[in-house]
């Protein structure tokens, strides 16, 4: 007699093989269920969970791997509960299509209430979806060598990571994998030949095809629609591991360990990311999306090098700057008497006053910021073609140069099937297929548009709501700070112009966040209501309403105070006013630059760090609380399930708002970089800490995201297109009217008197003089005055003049040559991008030759195997035949032999 433990498994393995071999081939639906039910009852008992490695990503018998898992709780309360039905059909049809269950009771469960269902795609399902979706596969190691190193990459060492990490594998001749040509893929190992990320993309794939049942007559499929309806509570792939120690066999390599190592540490911050890593772990869409980060940072260190080296112009001329020269000096801009800047309240200001503003204006203002604003359209042409050039390039290393997005992105969403109830003849296909007429939709087209066009209302009616705040406070701040003697150690710095801009800006930036965050809700709603046909159509629907509402809400302020505020002012005595009761705001001596400044500074730093502070607070937050409610019974094993249910779920469109989150950056940083030439070197900042923490978060707080394929970033790419372009022309405009260097090159060249200091007098000829009996008596200040007349910025005829308080020649001048700069700067800028556009390839020569020589050899390969494949058959064919004629002539010799 043979040992009882060694017999004991050899008929365990048997009976797992059987019922293996049943999921495979099929079974009647009752067999099926009763087999089912036997295994798991004869399986319980003698199943021991401490004895179970907590690590385990297998099903009991440490064989089959887990590729997904569903997580219900079963409420027995409720007696012939719909949701019951549901799973035990859904599950049933599960195992017709070849996978593999393995329930977990909840007795098993760290909460005592949670049923999980292991999911294990075998080898006969894994080959057949991978012929379904066209996965492509090695068929042979590459003889293509490896670009040569470019020069002085030695110095590039320290940013590069080890050659194991950056490439963990050789590059391959792939072919889409098919079931009747097994022999010609490089398969080693069954069990690992299919990375992690296909199989839980395989399972995915069946789990949302997979139907219910029949409901009020319509058929009802797929795992989105059980997690809506709470029948299940999640579904996810597992994590290879624990992410702060590796993987103890027989556990696979760690991906995860592998990744927060070298990819989500801080210390790492000038590191390259291992791109085929997180394209292995986590898919090509979410890989894209990191390429793109990572070039979009490498190509921001320039625009912000150069940015710094403006600014540091800036601050180096600050001293010899003439216009803050003459403003600070007491015997010119302490004996100008300024026009108030409000009615009644406002007293009349002497121009030295604004002294430190004008030299922190001078930062940003100066004969850098042309030559900036022009480097920066250039710039982004660069920017946008040469990631054409690393998208082709990364199409191609990672087998996606033949991958169609229809595959995936095109086929209907399974909630417009289920909400259809008419169908017709796809023209295409001949098929009948699922369609919902236009008269269907058009309500929700309707309610759609009319809500993004309300809120986008709301946008600019809290934006009126802010200017009135500033234009009602200003004057409280003037009459505050002039009447009380505490604030005059900090008059010079700290005006009412600077005091209002920055409370303004502070506020509007709050009612930003509370919008966004009111309008991402809703937007997603009523997306969803649409009933979009595919996922192509939801995510551009999408999009479109939440880029749109982003834009009017980040960037409104932005444009008033760069195209708006100052330039309809008026001028004293016929003010222009908001409403009939406020008076338009003015800029300050220096120009509304410093206040554009103001604003983009506070919006775009405060946006980065909030969403910094949100993206790793957060998640981080949510799974302790989870963990803490979680962890009740600590003597029970915490299981690698468990401990994946319990983390964040980093959804369809977490991907969306990063991308999102990126545009909305690539906005500020080129649509009015003019004003503030820092905003590059903030982004890239910003940037290289928003990689880390992504990495962070997607290794350690979020489950592991179904792996999904793209080739491209998609509809941003058309975005980054369109705000590349109308970055020229607002750049344009902020230096012409914005700025203050036209007026000064006029003075330059036209107006100056003295040759040996061309700038000297601009300040005075910059204010036109205003006669302080002209002022209307509900406008002027209460308090009489030894002086007769006031200075006010505008170019306009004196009061002495027979067309006093006209725009004077000077005026037209200045007009003329901001216009003459805009043209001129948009047509040298959109010449100089469609020569960059036209001579750069959007695919390198290298990687063109390289594709040609992958398909010439795939072709080659593909005709041996089968030309080999067709003489085999032959030869046996032949043999065959021999056999036969050799048995024919010996029964001919055997009947002539009897006769």
């Amino acid at each position: 007699m043979g040992d009882p433990d060694v017999l004991e498994m050899v008929q365990e393995e048997e009976r797992i093989s059987n019922r293996e071999a049943e999921y495979i081939f099929g079974m009647n639906e009752q067999s099926l269920s009763s087999r089912e039910t036997s295994f798991l009852i004869s399986e319980e008992p003698a199943f021991k969970k401490d004895e179970q490695s907590k690590d385990s990503i297998f099903f009991r018998d440490g064989i089959r791997q887990i590729d997904f898992v569903l997580s219900y709780v079963d409420d027995l309360k409720k007696e012939a509960d719909p949701k019951a039905e549901r799973r035990k059909e859904f599950e049933q049809n599960l195992r017709k299509t070849g996978l593999e269950l393995e329930i977990e009771d909840k007795r098993n469960s760290e909460d005592g209430k949670t049923y999980f269902v292991k999911i294990h795609a075998p080898w006969e399902v894994l080959v057949t979806y991978a012929e379904v979706l066209g996965i492509k596969m090695p068929i042979k190691e590459s003889d293509i060598p490896l670009p040569e190193n470019i020069p002085f990459s030695c110095m590039l060492e320290p940013l590069k990571l080890p050659k194991n990490v950056k490439h963990p594998h050789p590059e391959y001749f792939t072919a889409q994998f098919t079931r009747h040509r097994q022999e010609l893929f490089l398969i080693e190992d069954k069990s690992s030949f299919f990375p992690s990320s296909s199989r839980n993309r395989i399972v995915y794939y069946i789990l949302s095809r997979c139907p219910f049942g029949v409901e009020d007559g319509k058929k009802k499929f797929g795992i989105e629609r059980l997690l809506t309806s709470n029948t299940y509570s999640s579904a996810y792939p597992l994590h290879d591991g624990q992410y702060w120690k590796p993987s103890e066999p027989p556990n696979p390599v760690n991906g995860r360990y592998t990744l927060c190592q070298n990819w989500a540490r801080f210390s790492y911050f000038y590191k390259e990311q291992p791109l085929d890593l997180i394209r292995d772990y986590y898919g090509e869409k979410i890989g894209m999306y990191f390429v793109f980060l990572g070039f979009y940072t490498e190509m921001l260190s320039f625009a912000a090098v150069v940015g710094l080296a403006c600014f540091i112009y800036g601050l180096l001329s600050m001293d010899n700057n003439s216009s803050s020269t003459e403003i600070c000096d007491p015997k010119i801009g302490g004996q100008i008497i300024m026009c108030p800047l409000c009615d009644l309240v406002c007293d009349y200001w002497r121009l030295n006053t604004t002294c430190l503003a004008s030299k922190i204006s001078h930062l940003f203002d100066n004969e850098s910021t042309v030559f900036f604003a022009i480097f920066m359209g250039i710039w982004v042409t660069l920017f946008l073609e040469f990631w054409k050039q690393r998208q082709a390039r990364m199409e191609y290393e990672w087998d996606l140069v033949d991958f169609e997005e229809e595959q995936q992105q095109l086929q209907l969403r399974p909630e417009f099937e289920a909400m259809c109830k008419h169908r017709k003849i796809n023209a295409v296909t001949k098929e009948m297929e699922p369609y919902m007429p236009l008269y269907s939709r058009l309500p929700w087209y309707f309610l759609s548009g009319a809500t993004v066009t309300l809120w986008m209302a709301l946008v600019i009616a809290c934006m009126v709501a802010v200017i009135v705040y500033r234009l009602s406070v200003f004057a409280t701040f003037a009459s505050f700070m002039e009447s009380e003697a505490s604030f005059k150690h900090v008059k010079s710095f700290l005006t009412p112009q600077i005091t209002t801009s920055l409370s303004g800006s502070c506020l509007n930036f709050i009612v930003i966040l509370i919008l966004n965050f009111f309008y991402e809700k809703i937007s997603a709603w009523i997306t969803k209501m649409e009933i979009p046909r595919t996922y192509q159509e939801y995510e551009s629907s999408l999009t479109l309403k939440m880029f749109l509402f982003q834009f009017v809400n980040f960037y409104s302020s932005c444009f008033y105070v760069a195209f708006f505020k100052g330039k309809f002012v008026g001028y004293p005595g016929k003010y222009t006013y908001l409403f009939n009761v406020w008076r338009s705001e003015e800029c300050d001596p220096g120009g509304c630059l410093i206040e554009l400044t103001t604003q983009l500074t506070i919006i775009m730093t405060g946006k980065q760090i909030f969403g910094n502070i949100k993206e790793a607070i957060y998640p981080m937050v949510l799974n302790w609380w989870r963990r803490r409610k979680a962890r009740t019974n600590s003597e029970k094993l915490y299981s690698r399930w468990e401990q994946d249910h319990d983390l964040e779920t980093f959804g369809s469109l977490g991907l969306f708002y990063e991308y999102l989150e990126t545009v909305i950056q690539f906005g500020f940083v080129t649509l009015f970089v003019a004003s503030f030439p820092l905003a590059p070197l903030l982004a890239l900042l910003n940037n290289i800490i928003e990689i880390r923490v992504d990495a962070w978060k997607l290794t350690t707080q979020y489950r592991r995201p179904v792996a999904a394929k793209a080739h491209s970033i998609g509809v941003w790419q058309d975005i980054l297109y369109g705000m590349a372009v109308l970055s020229v022309a607002t750049n344009a405009f902020i230096v012409a009217f914005t700025s203050d260097i036209i007026p000064r090159l006029v003075y330059y060249y036209a107006y100056s008197k003295d040759a040996t200091a061309p700038m000297k007098g601009y300040v005075n000829d910059s204010l036109s003089t205003f006669l302080i009996a002209d002022f209307p008596n509900h406008t002027a200040p209460w308090e009489k005055r030894d002086f007769t007349t006031c200075r006010y910025r505008d170019y306009r005829y004196p009061p002495d003049h027979d067309q006093k308080y006209f725009h004077n020649m000077q005026y037209w001048h200045v007009l003329a040559a901001k216009m003459t700069f805009i043209i001129v700067m948009e047509h040298v800028v959109f010449l100089v991008k469609f020569l960059l556009a036209w001579m750069i390839p959007d695919v390198p020569k290298d990687v063109l030759e390289r594709i040609k020589r992958e398909k010439l050899m795939t072709i080659k390969i593909l005709h041996d195997f089968e030309l080999n494949k067709l003489k085999e058959n032959l030869r046996a064919n032949s043999s065959e035949l021999a056999k036969e004629v050799l048995i024919q002539e010996n029964k001919t010799q055997l009947a002539k032999s009897t006769v």
